[in-house]
């Protein structure tokens, strides 16, 4: 019988080798061979997709519309991660994540539609941000985490990660924390690369590249995540871990009105208001400041802080969210303080009034008018996140829908001119008091709040 002779070294060099590429392998196996498009097919537009130097190149072709190579499995949790690079910044892309594909749609060419990490070379700079392809436009623009829109470099190779675990989904670019979002919508589906529709022949033939495509979908496990990072939250009335990790109070509960008080009470409104069904809702009454349950205000008072609301608006409808009210000023009508309008722009006259739109949507009320596209407005019956920010240093700045609209020093000698040719004149140091209560307006007219959380500065 011939002995067997164990060679311990070669046991040990095969070990070394082998095992932690296995181990890799399990952990985050390529979904590209880096040689075919084998598990992958083209969806809507014409756009050309090859596999050059073990890399997926994506070219645009004039008048093709969006244009998408999907994964044919689909996909629940995961973590994905990939280099990609785009030479032009005339051009745009994306990778789509648990996403779907109606045929129908987009007038019978097809229509891909979930949400997508968004790659964007142009002046705006939101790469990493989080858009919903096909259905509710931007979810998480960059101007809420504004310091990272440098982070993407092009023409240059990109490392990116996106977590998709449970609601929520993180993205990150060349290890800096992008954008978080919490989303109740699609728990499944496949994973696409983008390129963009394009119409004018300069915008024609431009590339982009993914390489390195791995996929990790056990033992998932959220990376740390910066506590000062915004989070998109679309699960009405709770919070994430993150959120509670970072100090995000919520201000309603979703069934009744603890933590607020009737601006000229000491209890809640027995009339004119309702807190049910996950709403605190404005009953309409005669369409007046007051006229209703009256005015409503926070317990505590604030005064550095983030405070984040979502509202929805019926037809031709008024109301506002204040901020540093301290119901010391006299006044026959709504109690006093800096305002976020809430109003229908369309419907509702006082649109028309103030100054160069300061009493539209969004804006400081009567002082400095919001700057907004009108594709970033929900329409009247859908619901809109508004945001104030009060910066230590009394820098204020107001969001819709995660668009910043304006930004102003309180108590700046520029702030007082406005208020010196506003109807606050006649209150001495309007809206400068170190703190005051927060307000949601009865103007009258039916209109809801939801999602209502504040976080101390």
């Amino acid at each position: 019988m011939k002995k067997l002779t164990i060679n311990y070294a070669t046991i040990i060099l095969f070990a070394a080798l082998v095992i932690p590429s296995i181990t890799k392998a399990q952990s985050s196996p390529e979904i590209f061979d880096g040689k075919t498009l084998k598990g992958w097919h083209r969806l809507a537009g014409t756009a050309d997709y090859k596999v050059e130097d073990g890399q997926i190149v994506g070219t645009t072709v004039l008048n093709s519309g969006n244009t998408f190579l999907v994964t044919d499995k689909e996909y629940g949790d995961f973590i994905l991660e990939m280099d990609t690079k785009i030479e032009s910044s005339l051009s745009n892309s994306g990778v789509q994540t648990r996403s779907h594909f109606d045929p129908a749609g987009h007038e019978g060419k097809g229509l891909v539609y979930g949400r997508q990490f968004e790659i964007d070379p142009s002046d705006r700079k939101w790469s990493g941000g989080i858009y919903d392809e096909g259905r509710r436009d931007w979810l998480y623009p960059l101007d809420l985490h504004a310091s990272v829109k440098d982070v993407f470099k092009v023409g240059e190779y990109n490392h990116i990660k996106i977590e998709c675990i449970g609601n929520e989904m993180r993205t990150w670019i060349n290890g800096t924390a992008i954008a978080d979002v919490v989303d109740t919508v699609d728990a499944k589906g496949f994973i696409g690369l983008q390129v963009h529709a394009v119409s004018k022949d300069e915008q024609a033939r431009k590339k982009v590249f993914f390489k390195n495509i791995r996929i990790q979908t056990k033992n998932l496990k959220f990376a740390p995540f910066p506590k000062d990072i915004y989070t998109v939250n679309l699960s009405p009335n709770s919070l994430s871990a993150n959120e509670k990790a970072s100090g995000w109070k919520l201000l309603y509960d979703g069934k009744t009105p603890k933590g607020w008080h009737g601006a000229t009470l000491s209890t809640f409104p027995t009339k004119g208001w309702e807190c049910a069904n996950g709403v605190m809702h404005v009953l309409p009454s005669e369409g007046k400041e007051e006229s209703g349950g009256g005015d409503v205000v926070t317990d505590d008072l604030y005064s550095a802080f983030d405070l984040s609301f979502e509202f929805k608006l019926t037809p031709g409808a008024n109301s506002g969210v204040k901020y540093f009210v301290t119901l010391s000023e006299v006044t026959k009508g709504s109690a006093i303080g800096l305002e976020y309008q809430v109003l229908d722009d369309k419907l509702h006259p006082d649109a028309k009034l103030g100054r160069n739109g300061d009493r539209t949507l969004a804006s400081l009320y009567d002082l400095i008018p919001a700057k907004k596209q009108e594709r970033f407005v929900h329409p009247i019956g859908a619901w809109n996140i508004g945001r104030v920010v009060v910066l230590p240093n009394n820098h204020v700045i107001h969001y819709l829908n995660g668009i910043k609209v304006l930004e102003y020093d309180r108590g700046s000698k520029e702030y007082k001119d406005l208020v010196a040719i506003s109807k606050y004149v006649i209150w001495k140091n309007f809206g400068e008091a170190k703190e005051g209560h927060l307000l949601l307006q009865d103007h009258g007219n039916e209109v809801f709040f939801r999602d209502i959380k504040v976080k101390r500065l």
